[in-house]
């Protein structure tokens, strides 16, 4: 601390105003020091606001970010899923199919045997028929051949 020295009516009004000269400017400093520190402080207190904030958001994009992975991982199971069961699906249809056509082709072959065994009938049939055919044929003609034969 600054001693005065003393005058007529107490101290030397020069040196105490120089001394308060000081004091105001040490005030004004440490008051601009102060208030830039509480603009700092409130500079900060925002940052800091602000990084909260953006932690919640991060939060919520992770737990988004989460939700999504595992509707993915649902949606690829599903996926894999309905293959597998197309896939199955897909052999009984080729294995009907295959049964289906086996039993046409033979039900085919069947009456392809039926029609040619009735084939064989029908031709047997015209064969035996065209022999009688040709028996009462002659006959007829050795009737008529007898008619000439006969005087009358």
């Amino acid at each position: 601390m600054d001693k005065f020295n003393r005058t007529l009516r107490g101290y030397d009004p020069i040196e105490v105003n120089n001394f308060l000269d000081k004091v105001i400017k040490q005030v004004e400093i440490m008051v601009g020091e102060l208030n830039e520190k509480d603009e700092k402080i409130a500079r900060l207190e925002a940052l800091s606001k602000e990084n909260d904030m953006l932690k919640q958001k991060l939060d919520q994009y992770r737990r988004t970010e989460e939700t999504m992975n595992r509707a993915i991982m649902m949606a690829q199971k599903t996926s894999d899923q309905m293959k597998v069961a197309a896939h199955h699906e897909c052999e009984v249809i080729i294995n009907d199919a295959k049964r289906n056509a086996n039993r046409i082709i033979n039900e085919a072959l069947l009456r392809a045997e039926k029609t040619e065994q009735e084939a064989n009938m029908l031709r047997r049939n015209i064969s035996i028929f065209k022999r009688r055919l040709r028996n009462i044929i002659e006959a007829q003609l050795e009737m008529v051949e007898e008619i000439d034969h006969v005087e009358l």
